[in-house]
């Protein structure tokens, strides 16, 4: 990450509480038509504020020294954080202040060390299944507004389980 000085416990206190409440953590699958597979996973933590307060956004965006905001068309910005280590690395910093994203933080830190920032396809079956599996888990805890782009199934078969 970016940011020079360490951040203070009472800034990750705050951050977290955010997360909790006006946040998501994700781990998707994206298409590339650049990679053999056609796909590739993706790790975000969102954090969302109407546009008119978007203050805290680029406070956070400051203290942690990552991320790029942007603003919807719903009047919602949102400050997201995409790549498996800056990802792992402010996870593991808000880990011990998340209280109601405590299972989402730690399916996604499951997943970011099976995943190792290793190629996929060069994992084990085993450790797929288990990423597969930990993706599904994650999605579950999730509050989603629309129709997902993979089921289950479709989630099992990209990562060798056809």
């Amino acid at each position: 990450m970016g940011s020079q000085q360490p951040i203070k416990s009472e800034d990750l206190a705050y951050i977290a509480g955010f997360l909790d409440g006006d946040g998501s953590i994700m781990v998707q699958v994206k298409n590339r038509k650049d990679t053999p597979r056609g796909w590739r996973l993706m790790f975000t933590i969102c954090l969302y504020q109407d546009s008119l307060h978007s203050e805290p956004l680029l406070w956070m965006r400051e203290r942690l020294g990552v991320g790029y905001m942007s603003n919807r068309t719903d009047h919602i910005t949102e400050l997201r954080i995409n790549g498996y280590k800056a990802v792992q690395q402010i996870l593991l910093q808000l880990q011990p202040f998340v209280k109601f994203k405590k299972k989402q933080t730690d399916i996604a830190l499951r997943i970011l060390s099976k995943v190792k920032g290793e190629n996929i396809s060069n994992l084990s079956r085993d450790i797929r299944l288990e990423i597969a599996e930990d993706i599904i888990c994650l999605r579950e805890e999730n509050y989603r507004s629309h129709k997902r782009r993979y089921s289950s199934e479709s989630l099992k078969s990209l990562l060798g389980f056809a």
